[in-house]
C-alpha cells in the first residue's frame, strides 16, 4: 500500500514520528491512509505504521 502525500493534514491521524516524511508540524499526518501491522498485536507496542518513510536526507 503507497500512501498520497496530501497538501494538509489528515486531522483524523495524529503522528509525532517528526522523521517520517507524512509528518506535518503540529503533530499532523499528510498520508491520505496509513496501514499498522500486525494482525495479532496484543497491545500498542506490538504495532508498527507500515505507512512510515524516512525524510530524506538532503
Amino acid at each position: 500500500m503507497k500512501a498520497k502525500k496530501m497538501d494538509q493534514p489528515n486531522h483524523g491521524i495524529k503522528c509525532i514520528v517528526n522523521t517520517c516524511s507524512y509528518h506535518m508540524q503540529g503533530d499532523y499526518c499528510t498520508a491520505d491512509k496509513i496501514e499498522v501491522h500486525p494482525r495479532n498485536a496484543s497491545n500498542s507496542q506490538d504495532t508498527d505504521c507500515s505507512t512510515f518513510t524516512p525524510v530524506a536526507s538532503v
